[in-house]
């Protein structure tokens, strides 16, 4: 599944009316193609879409509204006049949504919520004041004859009602501004009655408008991660899904969990030599990422999926995969073995060394023993790395210093963020996986951008949490030229030099 959120095209009329007819189901109106057209010449930046595996199949069509000279409390028709859409104004403080729809077979990936943050970021990214729309109360009929519209409005805010339009509009941030009468004669379902929601845009200056479109803040959610035993594979998903669910919930932008964080499903096979057991677990990897990959998309975060063993031509390989949000797949094999995978498991180091192209920039992975070399690194800065993500497990709190000093190492001497995120407790009745040690925590660069003592969050040793950090892409930009010192551009190149010999 290939899933890109994207402005809408002239060209995706015909994909986007098949969705529309849909999801409207026979009610309503389709927009025809003039309207499409029309807005697409209005304002391209506003008309948004997703696309999955080459078709469309959900839409968010706005406009501008100048609030000073326009009544954001008129009716549905007014606002978009009749499909002239006169009142946009490209100098206007208001985004009005006019439209969200997602074709039914595909809800459960909860594109919806990936649209309204596509708008919020367009909103921010163009300093408009506010997010506007009406709103239909699709469940209203079922109690119009118990209650006003402002006492169900009150108690779907309570959760004593569920309205699958409100409940979910106030579920992304959104808040009742007015009770409009009227806004859609054709409702009956909401017995023409509409909410008017707002989203407010606190980064609004008032005096200040840009249309530039790169994220420069990347937020990070590492699980600290505590080793448990789960009674079968859907406990475990269901403990993976409430971390995912929970962090995404904050706006983050990738998920890491730690290496090898799904060795507890090895309890069964603890009669068998540590080899066969690996072997054993390894069958349930590739189920497991198309689980995850799942999470990626339905909860839209980017998540490296720790590390788990993977079975390639007989030989057995530590992987961490990169399950993007719009549906792409990335994987990493370890590099450096450590004595101890060699020894219980017999496992094989990778051969590819690269960096992933991600919706927020170019980040590396490596694997725990692998932060330890400084070659592995260096080659990825090189390749334009950004960020640097290494799941890790240790059980000994000197192996997690190592582990430690190198990554914050490997921050300064290659301008990076480096994030690292491990397991915690303890695993009785799984062999060699018997204790952790962790302290999950994000590294940045020593300058005066970044913190003093170069640590931009950490968390409590020992005890299982998330950790959720801002990093700011526009500061490495800044370091790289303007730093106190510059690393990477005063090698001496002429004497030395590190590269892939593949």
């Amino acid at each position: 599944m290939d899933i890109q959120v994207r402005n809408l095209t002239k060209k995706d009329y015909v994909d986007l009316k098949k969705s529309m007819e849909q999801a409207y189901d026979g009610v309503g109106e389709t927009w025809s193609k003039e309207n499409i057209q029309d807005l697409i010449e209005l304002f391209p930046e506003g008309q948004l879409c997703v696309e999955i595996d080459g078709h469309v199949v959900a839409c968010a069509l706005s406009i501008i509204l100048n609030s000073k000279k326009n009544n954001i409390y008129d009716s549905y028709y007014d606002i978009i006049d009749d499909g002239k859409f006169t009142k946009h104004s490209n100098d206007g403080d208001t985004l009005y949504g006019i439209e969200v729809f997602v074709h039914p077979a595909h809800r459960a990936l909860r594109l919806g919520r990936r649209l309204y943050d596509a708008r919020k970021e367009l909103c921010e990214q163009m300093n408009l004041k506010c997010i506007v729309a009406g709103g239909r109360i699709p469940n209203y009929h079922n109690y119009a004859d118990k209650m006003s519209p402002r006492v169900y409005i009150e108690k779907v805010k309570r959760k004593e009602i569920y309205d699958p339009t409100l409940t979910f509009q106030l579920s992304n941030d959104f808040h009742v501004k007015k009770i409009l009468k009227h806004y859609l004669p054709e409702d009956a379902e909401s017995m023409e009655f509409a909410t008017l929601l707002e989203w407010n845009n606190i980064y609004y200056e008032s005096e200040t408008r840009s249309i530039s479109t790169t994220k420069q803040t990347i937020r990070l959610g590492l699980v600290q991660w505590q080793m448990r035993l789960f009674d079968n594979l859907e406990a475990f998903y269901d403990q993976i899904e409430f971390f995912v669910d929970t962090v995404s919930d904050y706006g983050t932008d990738f998920i890491m969990f730690p290496e090898f964080f799904n060795t507890p499903l090895m309890s069964p096979y603890n009669d068998l030599p540590e080899r066969l057991a690996m072997e054993r677990l390894a069958q349930h990897t590739s189920e497991i990422i198309d689980r995850i990959q799942q999470f990626a998309v339905s909860y839209n975060v980017n998540i490296i999926a720790g590390s788990m063993p993977l079975m390639e031509n007989k030989k057995l390989y530590n992987v961490s995969y990169l399950c993007h949000r719009n549906g792409k797949l990335d994987e990493f094999k370890k590099i450096h073995i450590t004595p101890n995978e060699f020894k219980y498991y017999g496992m094989v180091g990778g051969s590819e060394v690269k960096v992933f192209d991600t919706d927020c920039g170019k980040v590396g992975l490596l694997i725990c023993y692998d932060v330890e070399f400084p070659e592995l690194s260096r080659i990825l800065a090189d390749q334009g790395m950004q960020i640097l993500f290494v799941p890790f497990m240790t059980d000994t709190q000197n192996g997690y210093i190592r582990v430690r000093t190198c990554a914050q190492a490997r921050a300064i001497e290659n301008e990076c963020y480096v994030a690292i995120a491990g397991s915690v407790g303890n695993l009785p009745r799984v062999n060699n996986m018997d204790i952790q040690y962790s302290q999950s925590a994000v590294f940045t660069p020593s300058d005066f951008a970044f913190p003093n003592n170069a640590i931009k969050a950490e968390a409590t040793p020992n005890a299982e949490m998330v950790l959720i950090a801002d990093v700011d892409l526009y500061a490495l930009r800044d370091l790289h030229e303007y730093g106190t010192v510059k690393v990477k551009k005063d090698r001496r190149k002429d004497l030395y030099e590190v590269k892939l010999l593949k």
